[in-house]
């Protein structure tokens, strides 16, 4: 079924929507409380009252709408994107903005067409939906579209992945949000400021706030927190201030208005340590030869290449307890705007922390045995693109030293080297047997008397500028080796 692009159209009234009667029901799905035919269904009546509150004086805020909706066979889950004028508050250095609000991630209707109707108890649907503020441009005098586009993109990733959003979260984008030449190129997720989460008859129904960051701002909510970040925007007029605008106009980041952010930034690395968990990158690994000799002929090879099956077996594994149970904790790393964003959206492991390899609260189980049997190897070595090896200084200091892990997955699928500290439980290395695979998934084990060595001679892969590469680094006593190539290699 083909659709046209969306289009634009007052928001429907609470006494009829002609165009959106609600379905009979589905059979067999429970049904929630009965709705009067030709009413507004109750989900969206939610969402419209929530936003009249803050906006009495738009009862009819111009609207984009998916020509065909998304329970018809159309491409974009948002049934509609609303889009008010905000006055902003002046007396707080807070300026004038479009406020867009979106409609579709969670349970509109409650009748089984999009969402299980699960009971007022749960989340509506996904349990959230999107907003954006996005500054005025002098003499704007209607608010542009694109971020209407955007949020439909994030909700196909979300309805595709089923990973939800929250606040802390953060999105590689890796081009102008708007298509043009500005410097915000990135996102980060915020709760709104002003929508507070709601009850609707199908759950709870919670804001979060699209935000537009540079990539210095995101590379530093990738090396620290989002949450951090974010307060540092609050305080920043022109970068946000306490509502967080996205202005695309701005060409400053917050740490050159300000370098002492700076400094914020690596104190909250060195005494909190690191939330980002795992990236997208070219790597593999090899079993060095003299270690490999010494094995005996009839063990089983390290198979070349991960298969599907064996994908979403270390996915699993590692979202009960590697990487959080709710987000891939993917960077993205050589990918651009439009690609599958499940190696674009970074999830905020702080806010359900496990620093171990297992979990009993998992959904998914990987059952012993399922992947292949664990071998343990003398002397390892690890080859990693530059991109990615730059971040090797922020795997020692932010995440092992502080006790967790971080791992790289080859973005073609042939391998998965993970670093883990000995406080990490449910690793199949150890510190007798620091180098162990699984298939194709490698776990290196830096022990904490020879993390400090690490972290002292990979510090120089911090000075982006002036890193030239291929660099190999050797500790032939430990037994390993770590390489970081060109991006092309």
């Amino acid at each position: 079924m083909e659709s046209g692009p969306p289009h634009l159209s007052p928001v429907p009234g609470t006494e009829a929507v002609p165009h959106h009667h609600p379905h009979p029901g589905v059979p067999g799905m429970p049904m929630p409380p009965q709705m009067m035919p030709m009413t507004t269904p109750v989900g969206l009546q939610a969402i419209y009252q929530a936003c009249r509150r803050l906006y009495a004086d738009q009862p009819n805020p111009l609207q984009v709408t998916a020509v065909v909706k998304y329970w018809l066979g159309g491409p974009d889950p948002l049934d509609y994107i609303s889009m008010y004028s905000n006055p902003g508050d002046p007396n707080r250095g807070i300026p004038a903005h479009w406020h867009y609000v979106s409609f579709g991630l969670s349970d509109l209707y409650g009748d089984g067409r999009v969402h299980e109707y699960t009971g007022p108890e749960g989340p509506s649907g996904f349990g959230f939906e999107l907003t954006i503020r996005l500054k005025k441009e002098t003499g704007e005098t209607a608010p542009p579209t694109w971020p209407a586009a955007l949020m439909q993109t994030l909700a196909r990733y979300v309805f595709q992945s089923e990973n939800v959003l929250c606040a802390g979260d953060h999105v590689s984008w890796h081009n102008a949000l708007d298509s043009s030449e500005s410097r915000i190129q990135h996102m980060l997720m915020a709760e709104d400021p002003l929508l507070q989460s709601i009850l609707s008859p199908m759950g709870t129904i919670n804001f979060i706030q699209i935000i537009g960051v540079t990539a210095e701002e995101l590379q530093a909510a990738q090396r620290w927190n989002g949450p951090g970040i974010l307060e540092l925007l609050r305080n920043v007029p022109v970068a946000g201030g306490p509502w967080l605008l996205t202005d695309m106009r701005r060409g400053e980041t917050i740490f050159e208005k300000d370098p002492q952010l700076q400094e914020v930034v690596e104190r909250g690395i060195e005494t909190e340590g690191s939330n980002l968990s795992g990236v997208s990158a070219k790597c593999s690994w090899e079993e060095m030869e003299e270690s490999r000799e010494e094995r005996e002929e009839s063990e089983e090879t390290v198979r070349q290449r991960i298969t599907p099956h064996e994908s979403e077996q270390i996915k699993a594994e590692l979202r009960r307890g590697l990487m959080g149970q709710h987000g891939s904790g993917a960077a993205g790393f050589g990918t651009g705007a439009g690609a599958d964003l499940t190696d674009h959206v970074n999830h905020n492991t702080d806010r359900e922390r496990k620093d171990s390899l297992s979990s009993s609260g998992s959904t998914e189980e990987v059952k012993p045995g399922e992947l292949q049997r664990s071998q343990t190897m003398d002397a390892v070595h690890v080859k990693i693109n530059k991109e990615a090896g730059t971040l090797l200084p922020l795997v020692m200091r932010g995440r092992l030293k502080h006790g967790r892990h971080f791992t790289f997955k080859d973005v073609s699928g042939n391998s998965a080297i993970t670093f883990v500290s000995p406080r990490v439980m449910g690793a199949i290395a150890d510190e007798s047997h620091p180098y162990a695979s699984r298939g194709p998934w490698l776990q290196v084990l830096i022990p904490e008397d020879f993390l400090e060595a690490v972290i002292k001679d990979l510090e120089e892969l911090s000075n982006t500028e002036e890193l030239v590469v291929p660099k190999q680094y050797r500790w032939r006593e430990k037994g390993l080796t770590i390489s970081v190539l060109p991006d092309d290699w």
